[in-house]
């Protein structure tokens, strides 16, 4: 049987039996906080690196500064996978209604905080100037329409999202002009662009919700391998990272098919790997999956059934996913609204809506801070968010409360 089905297999009786209902998955919460963490270096980036200088402009950008943005480019598709992968372990503890009314509801409760909650922590205004429909608003309707989902043997839910996956490339060459006034549900589903364009109030879609959708149900299908005995879980998940990414290197060595633009030979042997790896994430292309998950697939392997003690406060913060994100977010734009104010005696460019090009927040001349500063920050941010994160996951823990779920 190939690893593939080994994937999509639902468990048996027994094998579902041998799992206590409550226990986590300590790999899953490791993974998640290790991309939690990355996450927070590509917001830190956003705050206080140079916002006109793009890192993957080959024209313009430095080997350190794509590498910066590049390993954060593994923490949406995992974060995705793994919520699709939780989804699935939760069975062990409710029926399929309650999975599918709870996956529903806390997707629409997702999308209600994008445009309230985490617009205000990464603006700090209420104007609705400008709202980018962004990491949150797909991770919603992820959940909303894997709630529906779920209903369907598993097998067939990792087909869709297989197929989701693979073969929305094809669809790349449709722009959203093409359907005049349904233009923004393009914009919605496939293609980065303006659910409300300019002058005025903009609603910008960055997170088109095709390619996630898929990816947070193959997820869920590949939660199916902790229903089976160790060995045999590890076994296809080095064969799914390994064949992950030789898929990769040949679509992408061979410019086959899965990214709008193909690679080309650069000045510096470095450059041309930086090409090479350059690939696109608004919408996330099969190569950029392929890149990201195959990895991510090894990563699971190896940590599975240990967590070395240097990833064990990874572990605290991948347990409260959400929570992080929203402190992370808190806690940036606080330092860099007390930075403004140190440093040029105003609050403004913090408080103010900025243009698309320049979000999160209005760069005044000479706010940019070098790498080495970025890194220093987000390392501080981190380390400080960790025992408000511990604190919260013991509340957690010893709580009953159904509310804390959605948090």
């Amino acid at each position: 049987m190939s690893a593939a089905a080994h994937v999509v297999a639902p468990p048996s009786a027994a094998t579902a039996s041998t799992v206590p209902l409550r226990q986590r998955v300590d790999v899953i919460d490791v993974v998640r906080g290790i991309i939690m963490i990355l996450m927070a270096l590509d917001h830190t980036r956003d705050y206080f690196g140079d916002a006109g200088a793009s890192p993957t402009n080959l024209a313009t950008t430095t080997v350190a500064l794509f590498f910066t943005r590049w390993i954060t480019h593994f923490c949406a598709p995992t974060f995705f996978l793994l919520t699709g992968t939780g989804a699935y372990l939760s069975r062990r503890r409710r029926a399929v209604g309650d999975l599918s009314r709870f996956l529903v509801t806390r997707g629409l409760w997702l999308m209600v905080l994008e445009l309230t909650v985490a617009r205000f922590l990464w603006q700090f205004n209420a104007d609705y100037r400008i709202t980018l429909l962004n990491v949150l608003w797909a991770l919603g309707w992820s959940m909303l329409v894997l709630g529906l989902l779920v209903r369907l043997p598993v097998r067939v839910v990792g087909a869709i999202g297989i197929v989701m996956i693979a073969s929305h490339n094809l669809l790349d060459a449709v722009q959203p002009t093409t359907f005049g006034a349904l233009a923004p549900l393009w914009s919605l589903l496939h293609s980065p662009g303006f659910l409300v364009p300019p002058p005025g109030h903009v609603v910008f879609v960055a997170y088109p919700v095709i390619p996630w959708i898929g990816v947070t149900a193959a997820g869920y299908a590949l939660g199916a391998l902790w229903d089976i005995d160790a060995g045999r879980r590890r076994a296809i998940l080095l064969r799914l990272g390994l064949g992950c990414i030789a898929a990769f290197l040949v679509l992408r060595g061979f410019t086959v098919y899965g990214d709008p633009a193909p690679w080309a030979p650069q000045g510096r042997p470095a450059m041309a790997l930086v090409s090479f790896l350059n690939l696109n994430k608004y919408p996330p292309s099969l190569l950029f999956l392929l890149m990201t998950l195959g990895p991510v697939m090894l990563v699971l392997r190896a940590l599975d059934g240990r967590t070395p003690a240097l990833l064990r406060p990874a572990r605290v913060i991948g347990a409260v996913p959400m929570f992080y994100y929203l402190m992370h977010i808190l806690l940036l734009h606080l330092v860099a609204a007390a930075a403004c104010v140190a440093r040029f005696g105003t609050l403004r460019p913090a408080i103010e809506s900025p243009t698309l090009d320049r979000f999160p927040m209005t760069q005044v001349p000479g706010w940019p801070a070098p790498l080495p500063v970025v890194y220093l920050v987000w390392i501080g941010v981190v380390v400080a968010l960790y025992p408000l994160c511990r604190w919260y996951a013991g509340v957690k823990q010893r709580s009953r409360s159904a509310w804390l779920s959605y948090l």
